[in-house]
C-alpha cells in the first residue's frame, strides 16, 4: 500500500529543530503499517532535513555553529544576495545536508535508533512555514 500526505511545519527560528513528533501527529497513518518505509521530502531550497541526536540540545546548537562556520555569510564572491545575507548560505547548507530522509517503519512505529530524531534544519533567519511531502510504502496490518 502507498499513501502520501503534505504536511506543514510551523515556522521556526534559524537552527536545528526536532520535528519527529510534529510529523507523526500529522501522519497518523504510520501506525497502520506493519512494515514499511516513510520518506520525507522538504519542498524548500533554504531548509533541509537530517536525522541525528534527539536527547542533548547542545548537539543542535553545535550543528548550527558548525554550519555557520563552514558556510559563512557576507562573502565578497557571492552573487545571489538580493534576498539577504543568509539566503545563499542557506542554499549551500540545504544542498550539503539534503532535502529528504527515509525511516523504516516496524510494527506501526518509526524504527529510529534510541537517540535519533528527524531535524528540520532552518537555514534562514525568517524561514516561515515549511512544507513536507511524506510518502509511505509498505504492508498494512491485516484486518
Amino acid at each position: 500500500m502507498w499513501t502520501q500526505k503534505e504536511v506543514t511545519i510551523a515556522p521556526r527560528p534559524r537552527g536545528f529543530h526536532l520535528v519527529t513528533r510534529e510529523i507523526l501527529k500529522q501522519v497518523p497513518e504510520v501506525h497502520s503499517f506493519r512494515i514499511g518505509l516513510m520518506h520525507v521530502f522538504i519542498k524548500h531550497t533554504s531548509a533541509s532535513l537530517t536525522i541525528n541526536e534527539n536527547a542533548d540540545p547542545t548537539v543542535r546548537s553545535d550543528f548550527e555553529n558548525f554550519f555557520n562556520h563552514l558556510v559563512p555569510e557576507d562573502q565578497a564572491y557571492y552573487e545571489h544576495t538580493l534576498e539577504g545575507s543568509d539566503d545563499l548560505p542557506a542554499h549551500f547548507k540545504s544542498s550539503i545536508l539534503g532535502n529528504a530522509v527515509s525511516v523504516a517503519i516496524t510494527n506501526g512505529e518509526l524504527n529510529l535508533g534510541t537517540w535519533q530524531g528527524i531535524y528540520l534544519c532552518e537555514h534562514r533567519n525568517l524561514g516561515g512555514v515549511r512544507n513536507l511531502v511524506v510518502t509511505i510504502h509498505g504492508e498494512v496490518w491485516e484486518k
